[in-house]
């Protein structure tokens, strides 16, 4: 995939000493009944049903492990054992996406909390912000395997839309709560873009649903192409994707989605066979960005609500454009409380 030069951190994280990905390794393995501990302390009463102890304890200690193993190799295996085991317990419930990647966020910040006590790393020391840029990314790393693992399951909560094989609506709400919730905490910046087909029911309508289902499939490969392997990119509904982008203001995330726009201009088109001619088609756009303080609460559905107004603004401006959001509109200003 593409790398827009808002991808540095992330690079410096890929870069990061073996060393340092080896000792963070062996300290969570160390503490791993502490990880866990904390995290299930709170995960039960977090939302919906409470879950049982033991089966709290069994998620945690895949998770942790699978985190610990993603900071050492910097990658997750689809195919491998835990991944295995964390599909099957979850279908045990079945346990719901958003509960899961709760759960994983809970497993990421007990990390952060167990490492920033360590004499080596320390939360005040040289090495605290790549090391907290390896936890997050693994975090990251974790959940997408996942999230690919079970495209091999017929069971269980839908991953990815199977036309434009991007991630699925339910999914993408999930991590944009959690990514808005880790970006207020820790004071990063968010971007989320929309996407929506220029006239895709007049499409359907006259050249047949066949066509509008190719035009989605087609645009799904090329967004794919646009964005970092961790980006979430999803179909949001009929005509519409979005795309989460994690540190990335919205200038960078502009130059994307401008990219984004003149490509499907150039270079997605249909043949319409009774004339034997090319049909263009077009997408239009809408960014909003959020750089808030660190202890600011950010509202995903505020966040989604502005990105579909914007959206509205482009489609009444002619269609083919991309539309930005004041970035600090969307940050509710009441501060978390202190743990």
């Amino acid at each position: 995939m593409n790398v827009p030069d808002s991808d540095f951190g992330d690079e410096l994280a890929g870069r990061a000493p073996d060393d340092l990905r080896r000792h963070i390794h062996t300290v969570m393995q160390q503490q791993i009944g502490v990880l866990t501990a904390d995290a299930v302390a709170i995960f039960p009463y977090s939302g919906g049903d409470a879950l049982e102890p033991e089966y709290c304890e069994h998620i945690a200690q895949i998770l942790a492990q699978l985190l610990a193993t993603a900071i050492r190799d910097g990658r997750v295996e689809t195919r491998t054992g835990l991944l295995d085991e964390l599909s099957r317990v979850v279908r045990e419930r079945p346990l719901p996406i958003a509960r899961l990647f709760t759960f994983a966020y809970f497993i990421e910040r007990t990390t952060l909390d167990e490492l920033a006590l360590d004499e080596n790393i320390g939360a005040t020391g040289d090495p605290w912000p790549l090391v907290a840029q390896l936890v997050r990314r693994a975090t990251f790393d974790v959940l997408a395997a996942y999230a690919d693992r079970t495209q091999l399951d017929t069971a269980g909560d839908p991953m990815t839309d199977r036309l434009t094989t991007l991630y699925s609506r339910p999914l993408f709400q999930a991590v944009l709560a959690k990514e808005a919730e880790s970006a207020g905490r820790h004071g990063d910046t968010l971007s989320l873009i929309l996407f929506d087909v220029d006239n895709l029911g007049e499409i359907n309508e006259k050249f047949g649903y066949g066509v509008g289902d190719k035009v989605l499939e087609r645009l799904g490969i090329l967004m794919r192409t646009y964005f970092r392997q961790h980006d979430w990119v999803a179909r949001l509904s009929e005509d519409a994707i979005a795309v989460l982008l994690t540190r990335t203001d919205a200038h960078q995330a502009a130059e994307l989605a401008e990219q984004v726009r003149r490509t499907v201009a150039d270079r997605l088109w249909f043949l319409d066979h009774r004339t034997e001619r090319n049909v263009p088609v077009t997408v239009s756009g809408a960014i909003v960005t959020v750089a808030a303080a660190a202890g600011t609460v950010i509202d995903p559905e505020r966040l989604l609500a502005d990105a579909e107004a914007a959206m509205d603004v482009a489609k009444g401006h002619g269609r083919n454009r991309v539309e930005r959001v004041d970035a600090y509109a969307t940050a509710q200003q009441s501060r978390l409380p202190e743990l």
